[in-house]
């Protein structure tokens, strides 16, 4: 499972330091997909997770006409490249999505893990997502005392 903050610097070459903990959580795993997210920050995933949700994305009936879908389909799977993790680690992030959050080399990043996934984001980006979201934290920590309640079930 992929738990964690870590913070660390884009190098030189626009490569983030996988921590170890999180590499030994990826099961061998050597190469992995960076995409858009739905927030300012980037989706890493591994190759057998994002066809799981490039799947749910691109197969409904009629995926194609729906504008929302293909929105989707856009950002998410069209965006999305696969990069391999090097000898050290490190894990090119390509410099167009780097872009699209604001991320430089040189910089400190906030890479976090979301059991299945992670999310890389700019620190000043990561700490204002924070700041906003801490009244919709409160919210949705009271949705998920009504959904521990009930056994998982969300009624």
């Amino acid at each position: 499972m992929l738990t964690g903050e870590y913070r660390n610097t884009i190098d030189e070459k626009g490569r983030v330091l996988i921590p170890s903990r999180l590499r030994n959580a990826l099961d061998g795993e050597n190469s992995l997909v960076i995409t858009r997210s739905v927030e300012n920050c980037l989706w890493i995933m591994s190759p057998l997770y994002f066809e799981f949700v490039r799947k749910n994305i691109m197969d409904g009936n009629g995926a194609m006409f729906n504008a929302d879908t293909r929105l989707l389909q856009r950002f998410i799977i069209g965006q999305a490249m696969e990069c391999e993790i090097d000898k050290a680690g490190r894990l090119l992030v390509p410099p167009q999505l780097r872009a699209k959050i604001g991320l430089n080399v040189k910089e400190e990043s906030v890479l976090l893990g979301i059991s299945s996934y992670m999310e890389l984001w700019s620190v000043s980006a990561y700490e204002t997502f924070l700041q906003e979201s801490e009244p919709l934290f409160n919210k949705a920590s009271q949705n998920l005392s009504i959904m521990l309640d009930n056994g998982g079930n969300k009624k």
